[in-house]
This record gives C-alpha cells, sequence and structure tokens, in this order.
C-alpha cells in the first residue's frame, strides 16, 4: 500500500484494502481475546484471595463466553480455502420415494434456515417447489453471512432419515434420502464465459399460494447449460429479467465449482452425482426410530439428540469435518514434502 502506484489500479487496491482489513480484524479479534483471558485470570486470583464466591461465579460464566470465543476463531482460522469466505447458494433435492422423501426435504430446510438464523446469516430464497401432498422436492437458497460458504460446504452430499412414517397409516419406519449441494456464490469480477448458442431459455408462470400472489405473466426462467446438461431456475421475483439474472448467477457459480473440482483433479463428489439419492451414499444418517442418533459417516461424530440437531445445532458436525478436512490437506501437503 506504499507504493506510489498504488491506487492506479482500483480492482487491485480493492482487493488489497480487503485482505488487510480482514488479516487485522484476524489480528484484532486474537489480541481481545487474550486480553479478556488476561483480566479474567487476575479476577480468579483476586476472588480467591479474597474469598469472593460472587466473584468466582462471574469468572466461570466469563470463562463460558470465552471457550465460545475461542471455538468459533479456532473455526474461522480452518477456513483458508479461497471461496471460504463467500455467500453460499445452497440447493436441497428430494430422493425417491414420493411424499416421504419431500417431507424430508422440508425438514432439512427448517434445519438449515435454524442454523442461520442461529448464525445472524440473511437467507434469500431463489426457487422452490412444493410436493403434491407434503413437504418439497426441491429448493435452493442463498445464504448469506461470514464464512457462509465455508461452513456450509459441510453439509454437501446425501442426507438419510430413518423414522416411523406420519403418512403410512399402518405405523410402519421408513427411510427416506434427500441430497444437499451447496456452491459458493462466486465473485462479479470472474469471468465465466457462457455462449449464448450454449444455453436453452425456457419461460412459465411463477407457482404460488393462490389468489394475489399468483404470477399472471411467464416471469419465471429456466436455464439448461446444453454442454453439461446443468439446470437451474429462478421464480422468486416478479420480473423476468431479474429471475434470469439470478438464474445465471447460479448458472455460473455452478460451473466455475464444476471447473475448480475438474482442475483440482478430486475425487468425484456427492453433488457431482445425484442420479442414486439412495443407500450407500449418504453422508450423514438420522435415526428416529428404534433408536435416536443423528451420525455423520465421515467423521464418526454422533449427537443422541436428534431434536437439536433438526432444530439448527449443526456447529459439532460442521467443526469436525472442517478439521479432518484440514488435517487430510496438511497429510497431503507433507507426503508431497517430503515425496519432493
Amino acid at each position: 500500500m506504499a507504493r506510489q502506484d498504488f491506487w492506479d489500479n482500483p480492482e487491485f487496491s480493492r482487493d488489497v484494502l480487503k485482505e488487510r482489513s480482514e488479516l487485522n480484524d484476524i489480528i484484532l479479534s486474537w489480541r481481545n481475546l487474550a486480553g479478556e483471558i488476561e483480566d479474567n485470570e487476575l479476577l480468579f486470583d483476586m476472588a480467591v484471595e479474597e474469598q469472593d464466591e460472587v466473584n468466582l461465579k462471574e469468572v466461570q460464566r466469563k470463562l463460558k463466553e470465552l471457550q465460545q470465543k475461542y471455538r468459533q476463531m479456532e473455526l474461522w482460522q480452518m477456513l483458508s480455502d479461497e471461496n471460504d469466505d463467500k455467500n453460499a447458494i445452497v440447493s436441497i433435492n428430494a430422493g425417491a420415494g414420493g411424499t416421504e422423501a419431500q417431507d424430508w426435504a422440508e425438514m432439512l430446510l427448517r434445519m438449515y434456515l435454524r442454523w442461520c438464523e442461529r448464525k445472524n446469516m440473511k437467507v434469500e430464497t431463489i426457487d422452490l417447489l412444493e410436493g403434491e401432498e407434503a413437504g418439497i422436492k426441491n429448493v435452493t437458497f442463498t445464504v448469506s453471512g461470514s464464512y457462509a460458504y465455508g461452513m456450509l460446504k459441510a453439509e454437501s452430499g446425501v442426507h438419510r432419515l430413518v423414522r416411523i412414517s406420519p403418512f403410512d397409516a399402518s405405523g410402519r419406519r421408513h427411510t427416506s434420502f434427500a441430497a444437499v449441494l451447496v456452491f459458493p456464490e462466486i465473485d462479479d469480477r470472474i469471468e465465466i464465459d457462457i455462449k449464448q448458442s450454449d444455453l436453452r431459455v425456457d419461460t412459465f408462470r411463477a407457482s404460488g399460494a393462490g389468489g394475489q400472489h399468483v404470477n399472471k405473466t411467464s416471469s419465471a426462467v429456466r436455464l439448461t447449460h446444453l454442454p453439461t446438461g446443468i439446470v437451474v431456475q429462478c421464480q422468486n421475483e416478479k420480473s423476468q429479467h431479474r429471475n434470469r439474472e439470478i438464474a445465471l448467477k447460479i448458472l455460473k457459480a455452478r460451473l466455475y465449482e464444476r471447473e475448480k473440482r475438474a482442475q483440482q483433479a478430486k475425487i468425484q463428489q456427492t453433488h457431482d452425482n445425484l442420479d442414486d439419492i439412495a443407500w450407500g451414499n449418504q453422508i450423514r444418517s438420522y435415526v428416529m426410530q428404534p433408536y435416536r442418533l443423528v451420525k455423520d459417516h465421515r467423521t464418526n461424530v454422533e449427537k443422541g439428540n436428534v431434536e437439536s440437531v433438526l432444530d439448527g445445532e449443526l456447529d459439532d458436525f460442521i467443526e469436525a469435518y472442517l478439521l479432518s478436512s484440514m488435517s487430510a490437506r496438511e497429510n497431503t501437503a507433507g507426503s508431497n514434502g517430503a515425496a519432493a
């Protein structure tokens, strides 16, 4: 920033200023935490010396608060991939199984909305297709907030539910599946070249709750990228132009993520293959019958309180996934270094 030509390139200077601000925030946060810990230690010493029960209880309360802050900052430390700080685009798709799977997809939607609410993140629904009897067939929404993609990428994969079906008069146990896809909302400055000849654009009337909310014009837009077969649609806005703009943004995000995975030669992941949202592909199981347990099959993290998880308490699963991913990256880097 001290260079004389620093301001000659506005885009470059803007990126540097953003990076500087982010680094300053990290440093300041750790310094503030260290100061709070030191103050709490002093208060503890004074409380012990004076046998002050009131201050001892205050030290305990403050300690729990500091542990939460440390845990959150440790989590941010794990989020070092280039897209982790971006907003997220999330899609939930019901698997085979009709009403059962569609109800499960809606339960997952509520779970993520509750998680976003806890994190003070903003959610905007882009597209939602309701089921015939209950639940939803699919939904796409954006999540805006600090490190939204970095945390939610842990949720990408097939989710399995086992329960006594509320739709089965015989009260039998059913297994349902739904797939969650998470993509980073790419920076507007990243150029993704999409040829018009590669796009098929369909317009249709947006679905609604009836009455004045039913769209009288064909404002909803569906984009099909012919070379890859990727289909996205948006019907949330009243304007066809705005729906097309949002759909194109989502398409670019999916193409960017697809190319990024190809360049990094990653092992094919679940959200590359939605054809089989069923047995053998699940990343997490939510069992409500004959016992109660949520288990992540990637990290073996388990929680017995199924209701709390479905109410948005996902941090244990997300943090375990990020820790395992970070360890895998470090091991890979160490192996490559040793080989070199």
